[in-house]
Parts: C-alpha cells; sequence; structure tokens
C-alpha cells in the first residue's frame, strides 16, 4: 500500500539507532524527505552513511534537552528540507532504578529528558507543521505509561506524564490541522536489552535469555519486538491515510497487558 508519504518532510529526534533508525529508514524507503539527529555526531554518521543522499537526508548533533540547539537544528532541518510536515519525537531512553535507589537528581534528570525531549522538539516545530496542512507528531512512548514497573519508577511515571501530554495536545492542536499520536512500545530488542543481558551474567544465549524474558514478562508472543515493527506504527501514524486518526495510542509490545483498560 502507498502510505502517501513521497515528499514528505519530516524530522525524526534520536535517529542514530534502535526506533529512530529504523523510522528514518522506513520514511526514507516510503519516500520522504527526513531530517534527524542524535547526541554523538560520530554515531549519527556512521548510522546514517549511505542510507540516502543530501537533499532527502539531513543530519546533525543536537541534545533534545538544549533548547537553543533544538531550536537551531530544527530552523536548520526545515530549510534544508522546505518545511516540515512531520515530527517524531523519539529520543529517551529507560532508567532501571527502583525507588530506594533513586535521588533527586535521577527524578529531574529523567523528567527533564522525557518532558523536553517532546516539548522542545515540538515547540521550535510548531510554526512549520501549522503551515504544512497535513501535519502529524508521533511521540514515541511505552507501555509502562499505562503498566508501571517499580524497577523503572522514574521512567514509568514520566512516561504516563508524556501520555497525558500527547492527548492534551492533539485537542489543543486539532484546530490548526495537526494530528498528535502515540506509540507505546513494549520489549524491543535493541542495544539495550543487548547490554542489559551482558551484565546479567546469564548462562543463557541471548535467543534463550529473551524468550525466558519474553514468559517473564507475560508477553502472549512470547518474544521481544524489532525497532521495524515500532517503526510501521509510527510510519502509518505520519501518513496522510491516517488523517482521521488523533488523539490515540497505538501499543507495539506483543499483547503485554497487565491492565483492563
Amino acid at each position: 500500500m502507498d502510505l502517501r508519504l513521497k515528499g514528505h518532510r519530516i524530522l525524526v529526534t534520536g535517529g542514530s539507532s534502535g526506533v529512530g533508525l529504523a523510522t528514518v529508514r522506513m520514511l526514507l524507503d516510503e519516500g520522504a524527505r527526513v531530517a534527524t539527529c542524535g547526541r554523538r555526531a560520530d554515531a549519527l554518521t556512521q548510522a546514517l552513511d549511505g542510507l540516502a543522499d543530501p537533499d532527502t537526508l539531513y543530519h546533525a548533533p543536537c541534545d533534545v534537552r538544549d533548547e537553543a540547539a533544538v531550536q537551531a537544528f530544527t530552523e536548520a532541518a526545515a530549510d534544508h528540507l522546505g518545511g516540515l510536515d512531520g515530527l517524531v519525537n523519539n529520543a529517551g531512553a529507560s532508567r532501571m532504578k527502583p525507588f530506594a535507589e533513586t535521588t533527586n537528581h535521577d527524578w529531574r534528570d529523567e523528567l527533564e529528558l522525557k518532558f523536553f525531549g517532546v516539548l522542545n522538539p515540538l515547540n521550535a516545530a510548531l510554526p512549520h507543521l501549522r503551515a504544512s496542512g497535513h501535519a502529524s507528531v508521533v511521540n514515541i512512548n511505552a507501555v509502562l505509561a499505562k503498566q508501571p514497573e517499580t524497577a523503572l519508577m522514574t521512567t514509568s511515571a514520566a512516561r504516563a506524564g508524556i501520555l497525558n501530554l500527547s492527548t492534551s495536545l492533539s485537542k489543543e492542536l486539532a484546530p490548526d490541522g495537526i494530528r498528535v499520536n502515540s506509540v507505546c512500545l513494549g520489549l524491543v530488542d535493541t542495544g539495550q536489552w543487548e547490554r542489559r543481558y551482558a551484565a546479567s551474567g546469564s548462562p543463557l544465549d541471548y535467543t534463550a535469555w529473551q524468550t525466558a524474558l519474553a514468559a517473564d514478562r507475560g508477553i502472549a508472543l512470547g518474544r521481544l519486538g524489532n525497532a521495524d515493527e515500532v517503526a510501521y506504527a509510527v510510519t502509518a501514524l505520519l501518513s496522510p491515510r491516517a488523517s482521521y486518526i488523533t488523539g490515540t495510542t497505538v501499543d507495539v509490545c506483543g499483547g503485554v497487558n497487565r491492565a483492563v483498560a
């Protein structure tokens, strides 16, 4: 199916790895023109090398917590692409600490990353999205927003706040023709889980370790997801074919569900 994204101009934060990189690749495959950023210039350049010509893919280092840097990157991206039709707020990571081990600095750092990782790019992109006529914002979130875990307390709380914020934004920005949706991922096989496997000291191989992890977490499909499976949901929501979808959440989590709603 043609998602009608050819020529659309999309900004994706955190595009150097994982879901962000998979989303960049999928958008390029759909004919979109993409701008993306990451904190490390070397990792970003290496990840994107050879994906597309410079006219189609713009990238630069940027920390989404730095308001001035985000503003400068967004303006440069919009200038390079000739405007913006979409924004994917993807930058972020999980903090695995129980409450007893979490400091006030941890709380501030987590909330700053999660909230300003959405607010800074959105505020910078809004004038361009308002001019688009078919703009879409997708906030990458996690099922932790609705199914919190004590070992990920700060991340769970921050994710819940972002889910609330996304719903509110969908209502406020609807009159401007800007759709806002969320994609909530479950356990996705990215570098974070590879590092946790390495640190676990498990006698199992990585595949068996993932299978045991999926069983422990109650994932109905019995496995971890992959970045492309998340990127598909993101790309579909950016598509003009999803023009009547806003304020919704798509869960990409293999059927894990510890809540009724």
